[in-house]
């Protein structure tokens, strides 16, 4: 589907978005270093795991919003929370005001109204796509993250350490002007014929959205082999996870300050926290550029073998973090950890839809979505961990978890096999 055709919502959508992109991971990757720093690692990892529950919640709600309310009204409504909680969050970390505390309720704010946003977009590009164009409208919204996640990070470094209050305040202008061109410039694209059934449904409360979303859950616990496909994913996410979490405490408290390149006069020299921000933009790059060629590759193989080797990969990355503090060692690290995330990326939802029903698709995805959610709210434990076994330990444990995903992933896919097998035996004794 070629530029000139797209719907207008669409690149409105792309370039603004794009934009705010790169100013998130400005300050993003820095928190959980901001927070353990100035509450304790204790408390910062209580925090962040109550932050993260908030947003699990949020995104049951954001769904269920954009369906009944419109997608461009809780974009609209959304982006300009967002605003609102980057005035707290530039105002607590002012030359008038520094406080941890409204920080953190800011932050919060923001991830809850993101979790608003991001249902509604994903549901206006299906609204406007057509299904044959889809999945390459939102690899180039994928692939565009992914370029912010490269510049964001290493421009994060300096700014968020040395100019938080300008950069925040950056973040608060980007997002009002977001919040103006999506309330000006686009329009709203909720299929009319659902708008009308609503109307015709008696009213419900947003309550009822979690509930509905939490009964529909109530699949893992009657099919095994999702079970522990499910199980396996939230082991191996406390890994993934810790990309903008334990590796960004590490590098920032542990690694010292190091050269990286030197050609004659000119040395480029990093700090931790430079070298974080160039870590996580090095991982944004490689995602850029390798996805498609990744994806492409990885349907040569089983299922079962591409999700074991990514895990095993993902142990190492943790293994090689937690076993040094030179700096190419730490790219190294870094390109482990991102070729085990590539390797899944193009195969877990065809395979998920492998796993499921025809008549019970929409459950299963929604539900494979625990393996993020819950993994995203465990893994801030691993902060206050590093005080009670230390840095090295820590990751000793997060290997430990990926290699316990892998047997997981194991036994689940020799089932499912197994089970594959069985059926196509079935099918060719029915059809003798």
């Amino acid at each position: 589907m070629k530029w000139k055709d797209w719907d207008r919502n669409l690149k409105v959508r792309l370039l603004g978005e794009f934009t705010f992109n790169v100013l998130f991971w400005m300050y993003f990757p820095f928190m959980a270093v901001y927070f353990a720093d100035e509450l304790g690692k204790n408390l910062a990892g209580a925090l962040l795991v109550a932050s993260q529950l908030a947003g699990v919640f949020a995104n049951l709600v954001g769904g269920y919003c954009a369906d009944r309310y419109g997608r461009k009204k809780m974009m609209v409504v959304a982006a300009f929370g967002q605003t609102v909680a980057f005035v707290f969050f530039a105002f607590a970390n002012s030359p008038w005001l520094t406080s941890p505390v409204i920080t953190f309720l800011a932050f919060s704010a923001l991830g809850i109204f993101g979790s608003l946003y991001w249902p509604a977009s994903h549901a206006m590009i299906a609204d406007v796509v057509p299904e044959k164009h889809r999945s390459s409208v939102f690899a180039v919204f994928y692939t565009s993250i992914n370029i912010s996640v490269v510049f964001g990070p290493v421009l994060g470094s300096i700014f968020f350490f040395q100019y938080r209050f300008g950069l925040l305040v950056t973040c608060l202008i980007a997002s009002f002007i977001l919040t103006i061109v999506l309330a000006k410039m686009i329009r709203e694209t909720v299929p009319i014929r659902y708008v009308e059934e609503e109307k015709d449904e008696k009213p419900k409360k947003w309550t009822d959205a979690i509930w509905i979303q939490l009964k529909d859950y109530r699949v893992i616990a009657s099919d095994k082999l999702f079970l522990l496909f499910i199980v396996a994913g939230i082991l191996v996410a406390q890994t993934f996870m810790q990309l903008d979490l334990l590796i960004a405490v590490y590098t920032t408290e542990k690694v010292p300050e190091q050269t990286l390149l030197a050609f004659g006069s000119f040395d480029l020299t990093l700090t931790g926290e430079k070298l974080f921000g160039y870590l996580v933009s090095t991982n944004g790059l490689l995602v850029a550029l390798f996805t498609v060629f990744m994806a492409k590759w990885m349907t040569k193989y089983r299922e079962g073998n591409v999700f074991i080797l990514s895990s095993v990969l993902y142990g190492v990355g943790m293994l090689i973090f937690g076993s040094t503090d030179f700096v190419w060692l730490l790219f190294a690290g870094i390109a482990v950890f991102t070729a085990a995330e590539l390797m899944v990326v193009g195969i877990q939802e065809s395979f998920i839809s492998k796993l499921s029903p025809e008549h019970m698709r929409g459950q299963y995805f929604a539900a494979a979505g625990l393996r993020f959610t819950i993994g995203r709210t465990i893994a801030p434990v691993s902060i206050p961990m590093t005080m009670w076994i230390g840095f090295q330990n820590t990751f000793y444990v997060l290997f430990g978890l990926a290699l316990l995903s892998a047997v997981l992933y194991h036994f689940m896919f020799k089932a499912f096999y197994q089970k594959e097998e069985t059926v196509k035996i079935t099918k060719t004794e029915v059809l003798t």
